[in-house]
């Protein structure tokens, strides 16, 4: 897990993500990124400067065949206390509401029901499991579609929920977690949403995809112009602020 740790390592230090006394809690979607980082976080909290202490959390949406039994199981087993919130998202957004852009809603919902939970289970920090690759994606789903450039910042403060959301992995590439020997063990738990596989995201994933293997680095080119504070700023203003931007 060495090429998932050292990056990780690195964007926890120079954005200062987590301090002595932390309550981190560990978004778990049920994908490879989210387990990965639990993985990951748990091994660092062994040897970290600081200590903090871990819990990982599920928005359990009510989609049919979901399962989180294995997560269950994973959680027990690294001592991680791990809380699952039932909800009725899928059935707003799908039954009720009848959208036709659900993946839009069910993501407020669910950041507005992890934000919550959060707060009840007294965590400072939220890490979500938004990797390398993410970030490149947002900045051409913002581009191509809102006209703008923007992508997610690696640590951002609400305000209103008196909550830091972190992204740990944003220095990791989506390759090193798919081909890492110790990830191919973790618990994947496959989504039953029927929106999964159509959206913006994927179309713009494929073309990212396109572009790796057309443009030399291009990860290392695309990061370093989103790092670059006379061209795209966000970055370079959470690690100034050490680590919080309001919102």
């Amino acid at each position: 897990m060495k090429k998932i740790l050292g990056p990780m390592r690195r964007a926890i230090q120079q954005f200062q993500m987590i301090s002595d006394g932390d309550r981190v809690a560990v978004g778990l979607s049920g994908g490879k990124d989210s387990i990965a980082l639990l993985a990951a976080l748990a091994r660092y909290q062994k040897f970290a400067p600081v200590h903090f202490e871990l819990e990982a959390i599920t928005i359990d949406a009510g989609l049919e065949g979901m399962d989180y039994t294995p997560l269950i199981e994973y959680c027990h087993q690294i001592h991680v206390p791990y809380t699952i919130l039932k909800t009725s998202i899928a059935a707003v957004v799908f039954n009720i509401r009848k959208e036709q852009n659900p993946c839009s809603l069910c993501a407020r919902m669910r950041r507005g029901a992890l934000h919550n939970l959060c707060n009840d289970l007294h965590c400072n920090k939220l890490a979500l499991g938004h990797h390398a690759d993410d970030a490149i994606e947002t900045f051409f789903l913002s581009l191509f579609y809102e006209g703008r450039l923007n992508t997610f910042q690696p640590v951002t403060y609400l305000n209103r929920k008196k909550i830091t959301l972190i992204r740990p992995l944003v220095f990791v590439n989506e390759k090193d977690i798919i081909y890492d020997s110790d990830c191919r063990h973790l618990p994947i738990i496959g989504s039953t949403c029927p929106a999964d596989g159509f959206t913006k995201r994927e179309e713009v994933k494929e073309f990212v995809s396109k572009m790796r293997t057309e443009v030399p680095d291009f990860n290392r080119k695309i990061l370093s112009a989103i790092q670059n504070p006379h061209l795209f700023s966000p970055w370079m203003t959470a690690a100034k602020n050490k680590g919080h931007s309001n919102q």
